[in-house]
């Protein structure tokens, strides 16, 4: 969700090792220790379960700090505008999946928002030679909505608030299928308008 994804062909030779994607590296490598953090003590162990929130907590602020970093200070890298989008959906992804097969997450909306997020990014890569796709605002508060809504299925809540943490993966569903729907008939408009010119 971050601005990575604004790709200007006049910041393309920007050293591709810098400070914003040595972030999105780092979010990555973070996935397979919030997997660990997560299944540690068979999955539902309290103190576990704070630490795998704290380590996706980490991998979301890397996020905003990437896109940040790299806007203000003219690092936007096409490394960048790909790997930012493929490093939100392997933390996304992993959580979701790790979620499910711990119970503590209905198969379905993984399942969804999975079909979902791997659509838009196979997408991206066919329309690649006409440039990047940028992320609208409402794929960002989407990416935001899932992330607030899986943090909190990763604490070990219960009562009113795990009710909270319920309705906000609800809206974070609606928001991953209206999104969706948008892009692809945003792909498809800017698709016939360039073969009609």
């Amino acid at each position: 969700m971050s601005g990575h994804s604004q790709l200007d062909p006049a910041v393309t030779r920007v050293p591709v090792i810098n400070l914003p994607n040595a972030l999105t590296t780092m979010r990555l490598l973070l996935v397979p220790v919030f997997l660990v953090a997560l299944f540690a003590q068979h999955g539902h162990d309290t103190n576990t379960r704070i630490v795998a929130f704290v380590v996706f907590a980490v991998a979301i602020v890397t996020d905003r700090l990437d896109g940040a970093l790299a806007r203000r200070y003219g690092l936007v890298t096409e490394f960048g505008a790909l790997a930012d989008p493929i490093a939100d959906k392997a933390l996304i992804g992993a959580a979701l999946i790790g979620l499910s097969m711990l119970g503590d997450l209905w198969w379905w909306v993984t399942v969804l928002i999975l079909a979902r997020e791997i659509g838009i990014t196979l997408l991206r890569f066919a329309v690649l030679h006409r440039g990047v796709i940028p992320a609208s605002r409402g794929g960002k508060l989407k990416t935001l909505v899932q992330a607030v809504g899986i943090g909190l299925l990763v604490l070990p809540l219960d009562g009113p608030w795990l009710v909270t943490a319920w309705a906000v993966m609800a809206a974070a569903v609606v928001l991953t299928v209206v999104t969706g729907v948008d892009y692809v008939i945003s792909a498809v408009t800017d698709l016939r308008g360039s073969s009609r010119g």
